[in-house]
């Protein structure tokens, strides 16, 4: 009997003979073995117990799980079902643990161990382990921010780790970090109402720019507003940096718009940094408007975009603000920090009302009335530079934040436990550096601006076959030769890589 309209039938095959839909996966396991990942889990991540699956396990396991595509916990039994995946995992896991694990693990399964990968009832228990049940509870109209566990600092450490990896073949002095929040949507029953009026989770990350990996995230509830305590997690972030970084600047919007953070960073504070040059967004105050009313036309300039050489006209003007607030009048050692206007005219206000835009404005005479926006910076130079390098931060840190939600598992929560979901999310930051530093160091510069959408499909997702041959495992493709051919691309690259940074 026909099962649809055209002529093709589906039926299931029971066979296990190595059949695997992710046949470009194993070649991060090399990256994780050549980065010394593996061994970073080892040292820092303590969450296990005695019994069952280990830490490097249960870690690895999640990361896989966001590469191959998953979303939520039982996307694990996916991986599991892929027969090829589990061959090339049960023997490779012999070179990732050590000798003493190895010998460890037949003791910790009270019967034999079936699986190549721990269930998803395991791997819930087991992100559960990083929650504080005796941390006290978030409440709604308090800005509360639970402390951050050993077990889940350790995940951190091993993402630093990564990183210093990646500065090691990739070094540079510079780095440049974008601080923003972003909000992750969810119906858990304890999580709290965000600004925008949904239940939603909002961690504050800090980017590095220059790099392209997630430095550091704080996980925070919904109802904590972004720019609170932010200079706190900058001084986290900064510890995160690797040594043989020497300079440091910051981008943020409107949120990092704080005394405490503007003075930390204009007056040289920093005991590793000293002074760090920033551009963040300014409040829009009343005396703002009126330093920004009292500045004259002739010093309004276009703010003019050039790409490639090319100069593009925006219909935005720029001018510097003659404006000292009482916390930069008053501060201790007097930086010289700089006010910036950035004024676009307003259109079709007749589709709208014009007393409850979502933005502030200002009537400039007969120009009439324009949207109105500060910057307040410490850098040198034209004031269009400082406008268009704040800039670069907003459409960097926007993908970054899809990336990790919508191409990776961190937009949908796994419990109703904060510590797990913030075990959840730092994970799913590991995923997101560990395929960066793939691209960058092991692909290759034609690769480093695909997407996972892209990376699967040409890559991660290959059709294959998983066989025996005198010991070996050879993992033989079903796609064309151009896969074949950057995987073994990346497989040279990733021994080099073992041996040590290029001299």
């Amino acid at each position: 009997m026909s099962q649809g309209l055209l002529d093709f039938q589906y039926e299931c095959d029971s066979s296990r003979h190595g059949l695997t839909s992710l046949a470009g996966l194993p070649v991060y396991f090399e990256m994780i073995a050549a980065s010394g990942l593996a061994g970073a889990i080892r040292r820092y991540v303590r969450a296990a117990g005695r019994q069952g699956w280990l830490d490097i396990q249960m870690t690895l396991a999640v990361v896989f799980l966001n590469l191959a595509g998953g979303e939520c916990v039982e996307d694990v039994e996916r991986l599991e079902r892929d027969s090829g995946f589990a061959a090339v995992l049960r023997a490779v896991e012999r070179n990732l643990l050590s000798r003493r694990e190895r010998r460890e693990l037949a003791s910790r399964f009270r019967r034999e161990r079936e699986r190549a990968t721990p269930s998803a009832s395991a791997l819930s228990s087991w992100l559960e382990r990083f929650h504080d049940r005796d941390a006290p509870k978030a409440g709604a109209g308090t800005a509360f921010i639970p402390e951050v566990t050993q077990a889940l600092a350790g995940l951190w450490r091993v993402n630093q780790a990564l990183i210093e990896f990646l500065q090691s073949h990739r070094l540079t002095a510079h780095a440049t970090l974008d601080m923003d929040a972003t909000l992750i949507a969810t119906h858990k029953r304890d999580a709290l109402f965000c600004y925008k009026h949904f239940k939603a989770y909002q961690p504050l990350n800090c980017w590095w720019a220059e790099q392209g990996v997630m430095l550091y995230s704080e996980f925070r509830d919904g109802n904590v507003p972004a720019g609170h305590e932010q200079l706190r997690v900058l001084k986290a972030s900064l510890a995160h940096l690797p040594a043989s970084v020497t300079h440091v600047a910051l981008r943020s919007d409107t949120a990092g718009y704080q005394e405490e953070l503007l003075i930390y960073c204009g007056e040289g504070r920093d005991p590793r940094f000293g002074a760090i040059e920033f551009a963040v967004g300014a409040d829009v105050t009343e005396a703002f408007r009126a330093a920004v009313l009292a500045t004259p036309e002739s010093e309004w300039r276009p703010l003019i975009r050039v790409v490639d050489d090319m100069r593009f006209e925006t219909d935005q003007e720029w001018a510097e603000v003659c404006f000292v607030p009482n916390w930069a009048g008053h501060s201790r050692n007097r930086a010289d920090y700089r006010f910036l206007a950035i004024r676009e005219p307003l259109r079709q206000l007749e589709l709208g009302d014009q007393d409850n835009l979502p933005f502030p404005t200002e009537t400039f005479g007969r120009k009439g009335r324009y949207k109105l926006f500060g910057v307040v910076t410490n850098r040198k130079g034209p004031g269009d530079g400082v406008i268009w390098w704040l800039r670069q931060r907003c459409g960097a840190s926007e993908e970054v934040h899809s990336a990790l939600k919508s191409d990776l598992a961190g937009g949908k929560l796994p419990s109703g436990l904060f510590g797990a979901n913030a075990a959840w999310w730092a994970l799913a930051n590991l995923a997101f550096n560990l395929n960066a530093t793939m691209k960058q160091l092991a692909l290759g510069k034609d690769w480093t601006p695909s997407r996972m959408k892209a990376l699967r499909f040409h890559l991660i997702g290959l059709p294959g076959r998983v066989v025996g041959h005198a010991r070996r495992l050879i993992i033989r493709l079903g796609g064309g030769a151009e896969a074949l051919a950057a995987l073994l691309i990346a497989r040279r690259n990733i021994r080099a890589l073992a041996h040590g940074p290029a001299g």
